[in-house]
């Protein structure tokens, strides 16, 4: 029996069908052609031998990255690894050390975790059925995800405080706009096990710490408490009634949190609902004794440290597992969505995620797309630091481990091929800061013609000569 033909049928429907062998009907997710290669063996006892003519055709429509996606290229990811080592030293310092979950986890844990009400959940998510019928989602954040590890691996039989920090991409369904994508980068941080206000000062400390590491400078940061599970239901029943007489006149978001998630209306960013969310009660006095107390304690402790924030009683999170401290930090660079990054204490998160044991614990999350794009213009371009121009194929083997031999110093090097005009040129376009000429007298003689390309300057060196200006040059 002749093997069907896979075809596209673009013209009137643009989904791939099977056709042949008595069959005419869509492309099936097992018709795969990728599928169908791995798979050979049962595909031939199935068809039998695939006929001549057998082809799959697609449309040779060029294809781009997905919307709210995008690549990152050099020069930029210079910067996005200046930013992530930067980060790196400063966990290190702080004894954190790095765990790395999932970007795919089951669509509960966020449900339960981050809010069946939040936006994230109802509009965000990029969740999907599984061959087994089990739900899936791209994680949106990492928070709910470190957890679930903490609690599967029983991190809590560990010593000490668990410091645990992660770098890597999340996934939301949100309008792309500057600074914020489909497929966006998050470095952040947790710390499980203590409910002391000096653990949240440390975390924030951290922060700061990090973002001057890493070149951010200008940044604010705003601090709040949004109690706990004894005054905060409370004062949301408040912020409900006092929203029935006025959330008709604010942004249709606004109208369904207020019915859904008011602590959510108090994050609005419609500038003509501000006014009204000024006249909203503020938690921060509606606060039970003890979380007054803890946010009390976590100021004093930014003050000996000589940290600089400003109270915001409005500031919330938009995830429902914070508790007690919340903070952000805002830069004026990024537009109307300021924020570089969120936090906050989580101490019942959990529980609800089905914890029989308390992890109190809490994080934060930074916007690394965001940080990047901040930071970008103020940090130019690593140089590359020699470009060697062999003159002929004898001199071509010799600069090969003269390559070789810089590259083990830790240095940037190209090796290039041509003549040498055209090498000059080359290394005028790429910025390179020397250039050796290595040709078939400079072998003879045991030196080489290096060249500074900002001042000009040619000197004769040895070898060893060479290895240690390089060196020099590279680290001032």
């Amino acid at each position: 029996m002749p093997a069907p033909t896979i075809r596209t049928q673009a013209s009137a429907n643009p989904a791939a069908r099977i056709v042949g062998a008595g069959q005419d009907r869509p492309l099936r997710e097992q018709d795969d052609y990728l599928l169908y290669r791995r798979n050979a063996a049962a595909t031939l006892a199935e068809w039998g031998p695939p006929a001549r003519h057998a082809s799959m055709e697609f449309p040779t429509t060029l294809i781009k990255a997905v919307k709210g996606t995008r690549d990152l290229l050099p020069p930029s990811t210079e910067v996005w690894n200046r930013v992530e080592a930067a980060a790196r030293a400063v966990f290190h310092a702080y004894n954190y050390h790095e765990i790395r979950t999932p970007i795919l986890e089951e669509t509960q844990l966020f449900a339960r975790g981050v809010g069946a009400e939040t936006d994230i959940v109802t509009k965000e998510m990029y969740t999907f059925e599984d061959r087994d019928g089990s739900s899936l989602t791209l994680r949106p954040e990492n928070t709910a995800s470190v957890i679930r590890a903490y609690i599967e691996h029983r991190l809590d039989q560990r010593p000490g405080v668990q410091k645990l920090y992660y770098i890597g991409p999340m996934f939301r369904r949100e309008r792309p706009q500057k600074g914020r994508y489909r497929q966006f980068y998050q470095i952040g941080a947790e710390a499980i096990g203590s409910v002391s206000p000096v653990v949240d000062a440390e975390v924030i400390e951290m922060v700061v710490e990090l973002l001057g590491r890493a070149g951010l400078a200008g940044f604010e940061l705003l601090i709040n408490s949004v109690g706990d599970h004894n005054c905060r239901p409370p004062y949301v029943e408040l912020l409900r009634r006092e929203l029935k007489g006025v959330a008709g006149s604010m942004c249709g978001d606004c109208q369904r949190r207020a019915e859904t998630n008011p602590l959510r209306v108090l994050d609005c960013k419609v500038e003509a609902d501000q006014p009204i969310i000024e006249k909203l009660p503020a938690l921060v006095d509606h606060l039970c004794a003890e979380c007054r107390a803890h946010f009390d304690a976590v100021k004093q402790s930014l003050d000996s440290r000589g940290i600089a924030y400003q109270v915001r009683p409005r500031l919330v999170r938009g995830l429902d597992y914070y508790m007690r401290t919340t903070f952000e930090v805002v830069h004026g660079g990024l537009g109307a969505q300021n924020s570089v990054l969120g936090g906050g204490r989580y101490d019942g998160l959990a529980e609800s995620l089905g914890s029989k044991m308390a992890a109190p614990g809490i994080g934060f999350s930074i916007g690394e797309d965001r940080l990047v794009m901040s930071v970008e213009s103020a940090q130019p371009a690593a140089p590359l630091e020699l470009l060697i121009a062999p003159l002929g194929e004898p001199a071509m083997r010799q600069a090969a481990l003269m390559a070789r031999e810089y590259r083990r110093l830790g240095l940037s090097v190209e090796l290039a091929e041509g003549k040498l005009k055209r090498l000059m040129e080359l290394a005028n376009k790429l910025g390179a800061r020397f250039v050796l000429i290595v040709g078939e007298d400079e072998i003879a003689a045991g030196r080489y013609a290096l060249k500074n390309m900002s001042t000009g300057e040619q000197e004769s060196l040895a070898d060893h000569e060479i290895a240690a200006r390089l060196t020099a040059a590279a680290r001032n």
